[in-house]
C-alpha cells in the first residue's frame, strides 16, 4: 500500500484538484500556533477584549477550561464533516493510507483534530488503524456491501411497513423535500451533498416510529454502506443517484397509498441498488 507523504518540496497530494479546505486559525489553528495567538491565550482575562471573554465562567473551573473544549470540538467537526465528503467524494482513495500530520497540512490545522476526526471515521468503518503510519482507507467488497444492504433491508422494511398502515397521508408529504434534495444532488453529481441528504431522508422517515435507538443503528448501517458510495466513470454515477433519488419520490407516494407491496419492493430494490452501485 501506498503511503501518504509531503516533503519539502510538495509531496503527494491526497486533494489534488479538490477545492482547498481551511480551518480559521481563531476556532483551532495548529498546535504550534502564531505568537500574536499564545499572547492572547496567555494574557490575564482583564486583559481581554469582550469577545474573548463572552459567556461567563462556571464556578470552579479554569476560564479557559470550557470555551477551548468548544472551539477544539468545533474544529474536529469541520475536519470530520471534511473527510466524510471527501471519502464519499472518492477524494480519499481505499487502501491508501493518510497520516493526520499531512491531511493536517492540507486542512491548515494541527494533527490532533484530524487524528480525533480520523477516529471516528475507524469506528464508523471507513478508515481502519495502521499503527505508526496513519489510517487506511476501508476497501469494501462486494459481499460486504451485499451484507450491509440485507440488514439495512431487514430493519427498514418491516418498519416502513408498519408506518405506512398508521402514518397519514399528510405527514408523508412533509418529507418531500427531504425527497428533493436528494434529486437536486443526484442532478448535480454532488456525491456528498447526495449521501448526507439519503440519509437525511431515510432517517426522517424511520424517526416517525419514535424509536430514536432503531434511527440510530440504521443511520450507523447507512453511513457504513457509504464507503464509498459510489464508483465508475462520472456519467455512470450520477445516473446510479438520479434513479436511486426516483425512488425516494415513489416511495413516499406509495407510503401515503398505503400501498404495503409497492414498498416493500422500493425499499429492497433501493438497498439493492445502493449495493450494485
Amino acid at each position: 500500500m501506498n503511503v501518504v507523504e509531503q516533503t519539502g518540496g510538495g509531496g503527494a497530494d491526497p486533494f489534488a484538484g479538490a477545492p482547498r479546505v481551511r480551518v480559521p486559525e481563531q476556532a483551532g489553528g495548529p498546535d504550534r500556533g502564531s505568537a500574536p495567538t499564545k499572547a492572547r491565550e496567555s494574557a490575564p482575562v482583564e486583559a481581554r477584549t469582550p469577545a474573548e471573554t463572552r459567556g461567563g465562567h462556571t464556578r470552579g473551573a479554569h476560564p479557559d477550561g470550557p470555551r477551548r473544549a468548544v472551539r477544539r470540538n468545533s474544529v474536529r467537526g469541520q475536519i470530520l464533516d471534511a473527510l466524510r465528503a471527501a471519502l464519499v467524494g472518492g477524494e480519499l482513495t481505499p487502501g491508501e493510507v493518510y497520516s493526520a500530520p499531512v491531511l493536517g497540512e492540507r486542512f491548515g490545522v494541527s494533527a490532533t483534530p484530524v487524528r480525533e476526526a480520523m477516529q471516528q471515521l475507524a469506528a464508523e468503518g471507513a478508515v481502519e488503524v495502521v499503527p505508526n503510519r496513519g489510517f487506511r482507507v476501508t476497501e469494501r467488497s462486494a459481499r460486504e456491501l451485499a451484507e450491509l444492504a440485507e440488514v439495512r433491508a431487514l430493519i427498514e422494511v418491516p418498519v416502513m411497513l408498519k408506518l405506512a398502515r398508521s402514518v397519514a397521508a399528510e405527514r408523508w408529504a412533509e418529507l418531500r423535500p427531504l425527497a428533493e434534495a436528494t434529486a437536486a444532488a443526484a442532478a448535480g453529481g454532488d456525491l456528498a451533498r447526495y449521501a448526507e441528504s439519503d440519509r437525511a431522508f431515510h432517517g426522517a422517515v424511520l424517526a416517525l416510529s419514535g424509536n430514536q435507538q432503531l434511527v440510530q443503528v440504521a443511520d450507523d448501517l447507512h453511513r457504513r454502506s457509504q464507503w464509498p458510495l459510489v464508483s465508475g466513470p462520472v456519467a455512470a454515477r450520477r445516473a446510479d443517484l438520479v434513479a436511486d433519488a426516483a425512488e425516494h419520490m415513489a416511495l413516499l407516494d406509495a407510503l401515503a397509498a398505503q400501498d404495503l407491496t409497492v414498498v416493500s419492493a422500493l425499499v429492497r430494490e433501493h438497498f439493492a441498488g445502493a449495493d450494485a452501485a
